[in-house]
């Protein structure tokens, strides 16, 4: 016989396997199960399968809670301004960002009151903690928020 495409038989497709429809269907009495024990029984594999659940769900990580879609403002201690510039200088976000110390994606600033701070200086920004905004006016200098 030649074997061409008219020639050709379909191939044998296997059959799912039908377990539980009596002993005609060859899968019979005990239906693959072998024979009594817990897990020839109803419901018998599922405490099997799940041992060892409760610690591997300890060692996820937790993520709940809240994450707030905007970014957060750039911190910058007196210190540093301390030390970045000069009597009478005003600071403001671009200048910051020029000098490097700040990132140029950063939202906004806040100054806090960390380090030593005797200059005069103006300081524009998003915000300023209390002990920043005292120690800012105490040497002399303005604290003013940019934005409200």
């Amino acid at each position: 016989m030649v074997l061409e495409l008219h020639t050709l038989s379909r191939t044998f497709d296997k059959k799912r396997k039908r377990v539980g429809r009596g002993n005609a269907s060859g899968h019979g009495s005990y239906s693959t199960r072998g024979q009594k024990g817990q897990r020839a029984r109803s419901g018998g594999r599922r405490g099997l399968k799940r041992r060892g659940l409760k610690q591997f769900l300890q060692q996820l990580p937790k993520r709940r809670g809240f994450t707030s879609p905007y970014s957060k403002l750039a911190t910058m201690n007196l210190g540093q301004l301390d030390q970045a510039f000069q009597n009478g200088d005003t600071v403001t976000h671009r200048l910051l960002i020029s000098k490097g110390l700040i990132r140029a994606s950063s939202r906004g600033i806040k100054v806090l009151g960390a380090g030593k701070f005797s200059k005069k200086l103006t300081v524009i920004a998003d915000g300023f903690s209390e002990s920043a905004k005292s120690a800012i006016t105490k040497a002399g200098g303005s604290a003013i928020v940019r934005r409200s």
